[in-house]
């Protein structure tokens, strides 16, 4: 089974604001206690292709679980696990556009989880706000056969994913706020 979520939120900063500030979420020394989850970020690559003027990034991310399911310390004899993950950036300032996607690259044969988010102007007021969409899933794979404990490990991970997420959207919205007010960050 895959669990699947979707979210949006509005940003009431203009698209480049929101997007600077994206950048910066995991860097914010602010932002430590909201994101304790995360504990390394490296980048690895950073491309700007001049022909199109889209910038290419990948990082990776590092990632602290919370406390296992009971079932699950047991089978792997630990409380928690760290996880790597790469994420994949694309942003096209001609088309006010970024588009990231994060997979994690280890663990894959206990759990899949792919998370993509889109930024792009809002509709209604295209050089005011930043309309955010996210889309998660979820896939415990060895415990496919026990559906029911799979089940309830998958909406244990995606209600930790969508707390997290509610953190990094604030994380994002103080640095516009920094950013709007001209200070640094």
């Amino acid at each position: 089974m895959v669990l699947s979520y979707n979210q949006e939120h509005v940003y009431r900063h203009p698209w480049d604001r929101v997007t600077a500030a994206a950048w910066r979420k995991y860097t914010d020394p602010a932002a430590g206690a909201s994101l304790s989850h995360i504990a390394d970020v490296h980048t690895l690559s950073r491309q700007l292709d001049p022909g199109s003027g889209r910038l290419v990034s990948t990082r990776s991310i590092t990632v602290r679980s919370p406390i296992l399911p009971f079932p699950l310390r047991r089978l792997i004899a630990q409380d928690s696990v760290v996880c790597h993950c790469v994420e994949s950036s694309i942003v096209d300032a001609s088309s006010r556009s970024m588009d990231v996607v994060v997979k994690n690259v280890s663990l894959r044969g206990l759990i899949e989880v792919e998370e993509k988010a889109t930024y792009r102007p809002h509709p209604e007021r295209p050089s005011d706000w930043t309309a955010f969409r996210q889309e998660t899933s979820i896939r415990v794979k060895p415990l496919s056969a026990i559906a029911s404990l799979a089940e309830r490990i998958e909406r244990r991970c995606a209600d930790k994913f969508l707390q997290n997420s509610v953190k990094g959207r604030e994380v994002v919205e103080r640095i516009c706020q920094y950013l709007e007010g001209g200070e640094t960050v």
